[in-house]
């Protein structure tokens, strides 16, 4: 079956959401290790999401999860920030890796490329400007009104296309994100990204299955697909 489309994990697969928010919370809180900081806001996104996808919480965008969030993490450091609002939306101000558009670009040119992220739309639109993503269109939880790793995420994006899953590929960094998704019907691309979470990163360095594809970039990727 020809490959249709390929969607895409955003945060720390296409953008260095560390190294990005870090620099933010730098500027808007000085007095604290920015890096920590980011680490911190970053460790409440899955225990939020969770609330939400176990049954807990009805479907919240993660735009306010992020201010939700923020807001846990400002107090267990015991800090204030003049401006939480314009902090919060540093997810929308993420730089993307050096391979991220080219690569984007070359696969763009036979096949649809769209997030698959739990991102809202807001977000994706406002950072794929920021960072200059040539999405086709943007997918992901919100139009499941749920988030990964349920099925009904990666199904969605692919019903949004009116691809069957087998014509669709998640590329991620992640592979928890991808045996979801290998589980749902899709094809899978695995792509480390060894630094997302700092030098001494040790999870996803490698693939632990046997995806449909592995490249150590999003322009090798782009290279290796037929």
């Amino acid at each position: 079956m020809e490959l249709g489309a390929l969607i895409f994990d955003v945060f720390g697969t296409c953008v260095d959401w560390r190294g990005s928010v870090a620099r933010e919370v730098a500027v808007a809180i000085p007095s604290v290790d920015a890096f920590a900081f980011a680490d911190a806001w970053r460790a409440e996104y899955q225990p939020a999401m969770e609330r939400i996808r176990s049954g807990g919480r009805g479907y919240v965008a993660l735009d306010d999860l992020h201010r939700e969030n923020l807001e846990i993490v400002l107090d267990r450091f015991g800090v204030t920030c003049p401006d939480p609002a314009q902090l919060a939306r540093a997810w929308e101000r993420l730089a993307p890796w050096p391979d991220t558009v080219p690569g984007l670009a070359a696969m763009r040119e036979k096949r649809i490329v769209a997030p698959c992220s739990n991102g809202s739309i807001a977000l994706m639109t406002r950072l794929a400007r920021h960072a200059g993503l040539p999405w086709d269109c943007i997918l992901g939880a919100e139009i499941a009104r749920d988030y990964k790793p349920k099925p009904q995420v990666y199904l969605a994006a692919c019903a949004a296309l009116r691809l069957s899953p087998d014509r669709v590929m998640m590329v991620a960094a992640h592979n928890d994100d991808l045996h979801a998704a290998r589980a749902a019907g899709l094809r899978t691309a695995f792509v480390a990204r060894p630094t997302e979470h700092g030098a001494g990163q040790v999870t996803d360095l490698e693939p632990d299955a046997a995806w449909d594809a592995n490249a150590t970039d999003f322009n090798a990727l782009a290279d290796a697909l037929p």
